[in-house]
């Protein structure tokens, strides 16, 4: 205090901004929220549910250790389905319960980049039990945060495998109980008695100090992944006013009073790095996957993929469909078999029906001299369609200036006018010429490499080889081979179907 002269009291101090604290909205969240034309400051989370919080724990986390242009934020379905809308981050929208599993195919591809499973109850502990069991079990080196409120939120306050002994519901109006619908399922104590996860701890947001816990454990866990740790997973027990039926200081009440004593708050594992060194698994170079042998691959400078050969395509897409049987799917296999023969990137994603035989099935294969995003192909620059079914139901997705190789002689009429070009092959008929009915794939197959020479004949011919392994089986394949590439070069001297 000071003494002023003049009136005889004593007054306070001036006051300075030395000291001053500034609380403001971390860079890790978008500037404004385009998810709406109006309301662009403010989330879509009813006031006190605690995604909001948790949301900017994981924010100042990322700003604080200079994360964020190197982190991929995974987004189920559930109330955080729109994160992406407020998180200035990689984002992938996940089908729901697939998000751990999505985040492990992120991480393994994208290794040096720090990926975020974000999960509630239902999504995690229900529909995606078994993608967190093994994500954890592997021990992927992903950080996954489970949103704990015991009940399913987005979808009208059904049950959750998390909801409490006597809580009631949408679908439990009498209460949980043990003898109908089970106990509640322990995620963290579930997890913990696999050997592979280095750190998993729940916390709460019941108040200040457990907030500032949440704060600590979200930290640590995003350090795990930056250091390689390993699997790190974060409970969360959160709040949910509205379905809960509570206002927001009641409901964190109701976190403290009764989810912490069912829920007990712990560090049920934290692994140091040294204590999780283990050998890796091994990385067989691809000369010895496809059993080349070791000169051919150090000839050519250590394996075959740095010879990289001369392909005059960037990247090509190919559909193979057919009829469950026909060869469709070990089609595509061998495409991409030679692909890796031959140092290009490549992918494989079948899609077929329960029948063993006669069901519909196809396969998207991408070969290219640069990673590839997505197996899926919507627009395939080539179409080998084995049946009128399969060419009637992909033939128009052929862009202008793609091929489609039809097994017939001749495209139906009502299908004369497609954007792209078609090359007519009777594949069976030919097969059966050559007496062996199974190897239509294999007249198609070499029609393919004729019309694009995407591919060396000797790398597939490779492939069918450690496919068949029988001389009988390998000589009635090339055959049919041989077939579709003199069938094809004979259409082109003709000018046929170009």
């Amino acid at each position: 205090m000071v003494e002023n002269a003049k009136l005889g009291v004593l007054e306070p101090p001036e006051q300075t901004n030395e000291f001053e604290i500034v609380h403001a909205k971390s860079p890790v969240f978008y500037d404004v929220y385009e998810r709406k034309a109006d309301l662009q400051q403010q989330t879509h989370y009813c006031p006190g549910c605690g995604h909001g919080v948790i949301h900017k724990l994981i924010a100042e986390a990322i700003e604080e250790l200079g994360l964020q242009n190197k982190t991929i934020f995974v987004s189920p379905v559930g109330c955080s389905v729109f994160a992406y809308y407020y998180f200035d981050l990689g984002n992938v929208q996940v089908a729901h319960g697939r998000a751990s599993a999505a985040a492990t195919a992120i991480k393994r591809s994208c290794p040096d980049k720090i990926v975020i499973s974000y999960q509630g109850d239902g999504d995690l502990a229900a529909i995606g039990t078994a993608e967190i069991v093994h994500a954890a079990n592997r021990g992927e080196k992903i950080c996954v945060i489970f949103v704990n409120n015991a009940i399913y939120g987005m979808t009208g306050g059904q049950m959750a495998p998390t909801t409490l002994l006597g809580q009631k519901t949408t679908t439990s109006p009498w209460g949980r109980r043990p003898s109908c619908e089970g106990h509640p399922l322990h995620m963290s104590e579930l997890l913990s008695t696999l050997e592979a996860p280095a750190y998993i701890e729940r916390v709460a947001l019941s108040d200040n100090k457990n907030i500032m816990r949440a704060r600590r454990a979200i930290r640590k866990a995003l350090e795990n992944q930056r250091d390689g740790v390993g699997f790190s997973f974060v409970e969360v027990l959160s709040p949910c006013p509205t379905i809960w039926e509570m206002d927001p200081v009641a409901a964190r009440k109701w976190v403290a009073e009764k989810m912490i004593p069912a829920y007990p708050l712990k560090v049920f594992r934290d692994r140091k790095p040294e204590a999780l060194a283990e050998a890796a698994p091994p990385q067989r170079p691809v000369w010895e996957v496809l059993d080349l042998p070791r000169e051919t691959a150090e000839s050519n400078g250590g394996t075959p993929r740095e010879a990289k050969p001369t392909h005059e395509f960037n990247k090509l897409t190919v559909k193979v469909a057919g009829f469950g049987g026909q060869g469709v799917l070990l089609s595509g296999l061998l495409l991409i078999e030679a692909g890796m023969r031959e140092g290009l990137e490549v992918s494989w994603l079948p899609s077929y029906g329960p029948e063993m035989r006669s069901g519909s099935a196809h396969c998207h294969v991408s070969l290219s001299k640069e990673r590839i995003g997505s197996p899926l192909i919507s627009q395939p620059d080539v179409l080998i369609a084995m049946n009128e079914i399969s060419l009637r139901k992909f033939a128009e997705a052929v862009p202008p200036g793609g091929l489609i190789l039809y097994n017939g002689a001749a495209v139906p009429a009502d299908l004369a006018a497609l954007p792209a070009r078609v090359l007519c092959i009777p594949a069976s008929s030919i097969a059966d010429k050559l007496g062996s009915p199974k190897v239509a794939n294999m007249v198609l197959l070499g029609a393919l490499l004729e019309e694009t020479r995407a591919l060396s004949k000797d790398a597939i011919l490779a492939g069918i080889a450690k496919k068949t392994g029988n001389t009988a089986l390998f000589t009635a394949n090339r055959s049919a081979f041989d077939a579709g590439q003199q069938f094809a070069a004979r259409q082109h001297e003709r000018g046929t179907g170009r």
